[in-house]
């Protein structure tokens, strides 16, 4: 597998992923059992295709059950709502940022803080606790900033935004 572009995963020996042109391929395997997926349709086809010309296979179809594990489809997404945030707060032209929150932040309540509009801070946590749901990577930012709800300064709201 290696020769054909895929590398072990260093946290899982029986996974082998291929990056290609920002899609990824994974191979799992275990024992006689093996699952292909990723978001490359061109590229799984030829690692299907390679695997069949090395080994004997069957195509089982859409996976429904692996390693004790029963899999069910399904996709859930907050896109359109990321969206109305990002415009309802005019940041739909900001770049991302790369951590939810700062490393080492000094968010805290301190006698010689700011204030920021108390209503508008609420309600933005509050949309960002709903989109949550979907997005466990911003989960402690979002717990940091909701402790800050009774009294918000402008420090807070620069870390909410």
């Amino acid at each position: 597998m290696k020769d054909f572009g895929y590398k072990q995963s260093n946290s899982d020996h029986t996974l082998l992923l291929k990056h290609k042109k920002g899609k990824v391929t994974a191979l799992i395997v275990y024992v006689d059992d093996m699952v292909v997926t990723g978001n490359d349709l061109i590229e799984k086809a030829a690692l299907q295709h390679h695997l069949a010309s090395e080994f004997e296979m069957k195509d089982l179809g859409a996976l429904k059950y692996f390693l004790g594990i029963e899999v069910a489809r399904i996709f859930l997404s907050q896109r359109k709502y990321i969206l109305d945030i990002l415009t309802d707060t005019g940041m739909l032209a900001i770049k991302p940022a790369d951590m939810p929150i700062e490393l080492y932040h000094q968010l805290g309540e301190y006698p010689d803080q700011v204030p920021t509009n108390k209503e508008r801070y609420q309600r933005l946590v509050g949309k960002l606790i709903y989109l949550g749901h979907t997005r466990p990577d911003i989960a402690y930012a979002v717990s940091v900033v909701s402790q800050f709800m009774h009294a918000p300064s402008e420090a807070h709201m620069d870390a909410v935004n």
